[in-house]
């Protein structure tokens, strides 16, 4: 529920955003939007059993809990472009470095990338100049615009929809799990969500951390 106190500043946002949408594609301006979302990184406790014809595969409902992961996404509309990174932590850094990504190595021609993010206290160029040089920061922020949702509004961010999918068709099927004996933490997700991204774009997500 919005206060109506806050409405006013509500639709200003809003109409700012749904205007950036509606812009004709610019190759020198393009619009994207980003988002993170947590994940919980399970672990089979018993091998599961393979299928067979007029079986399905059985899998035991019991699991280990391995500690989170978080999914880095960022998504360009006109273009259909998803970029995603998968990492231990969701901190200023590892915001700061996948802005950076986008800018020196997805976008490096154009003169302003207009980004979609909500108002997460990590969204914001003080990561750039909390994690590189000033002269660096200053380079970034200067090619980065941000448009943020309003409170409470952060649906209007087209990378929800996506991160959604990537819910519904990767993130809670048990494929996604990692197996007790595995030796990376994050393997197994990450390659199941590698995998969504090329489906969907065709594009190369960024490598994970090691």
């Amino acid at each position: 529920m919005i206060p109506p106190e806050h409405n006013a500043q509500f639709v200003w946002r809003m109409e700012e955003i749904l205007d950036l949408y509606e812009e004709p594609y610019d190759p020198n301006r393009p619009v994207g939007c980003f988002d993170e979302r947590p994940c919980q990184l399970l672990a089979e406790v018993r091998e599961s059993l393979a299928s067979k014809p007029g079986k399905p595969q059985r899998v035991d409902s019991e699991y280990e809990r391995r500690g989170m992961a978080n999914v880095l996404l960022a998504f360009e509309p006109l273009k259909g472009r998803r970029e995603m990174r998968v990492t231990e932590h969701r901190r200023k850094l590892e915001f700061a470095d996948m802005m950076r990504y986008l800018l020196d190595d997805l976008y490096p021609e154009v003169e302003r990338i207009r980004l979609v993010v909500d108002n997460l206290n990590t969204h914001s160029p003080a990561a750039f100049y909390e994690n590189f040089s000033a002269q660096e920061a200053r380079r970034m922020s200067k090619k980065i615009e941000f448009v943020y949702t309003p409170t409470h509004g952060s649906w209007l961010n087209m990378v929800e929809i996506e991160l959604s999918v990537l819910v519904r068709q990767c993130l809670k099927r048990r494929e996604c799990r990692i197996r007790r004996r595995s030796s990376g933490r994050r393997e197994r997700g990450a390659k199941s969500e590698t995998a969504w991204v090329r489906a969907w774009s065709g594009a190369s997500p960024l490598p994970m951390p090691a």
